[in-house]
């Protein structure tokens, strides 16, 4: 069983940085694949980075690639999402998941556990 809890959104304008933190509960933390995920207003939850159980391998959405980056801290069953050169399009409630299984995947049918998510609001 896996608990996660997001913190760290705000509203910025374009061009800041945010981080934002999941804080997990639970054994299994780093036996389990992660993810962020993002749902602006009117539409659906989109992929947006990825990392494996040890932290070497991440993937991102080619609309974060470059800005965002994705680390994992198991000792402190924390993950972290660094959001740089932040853009209006970004905007959106920021989501941490994690899978049961250890292998990646971007489709959030695939994440069993959800955070309450975390509100980023970048202005113009």
């Amino acid at each position: 069983q896996v608990q996660l809890v997001e913190s760290g959104g705000g509203s910025v304008q374009t061009g800041d940085s945010l981080r934002l933190s999941c804080a997990a509960s639970g054994r299994t933390f780093r036996n389990n694949y992660m993810g962020w995920f993002r749902q602006a207003p009117g539409k659906e939850r989109e992929f947006v980075a990825g990392i494996n159980r040890d932290g070497a391998i991440t993937t991102y959405a080619d609309s974060v690639k470059g800005r965002f980056t994705f680390t994992r801290d198991n000792a402190n069953t924390t993950a972290y999402l660094q959001m740089s050169s932040l853009k209006p399009e970004d905007t959106a409630v920021y989501y941490c998941a994690a899978r049961v299984s250890p292998f990646s995947s971007r489709s959030r049918d695939d994440y069993y556990y959800w955070g309450q998510g975390t509100q980023v609001t970048v202005s113009s």
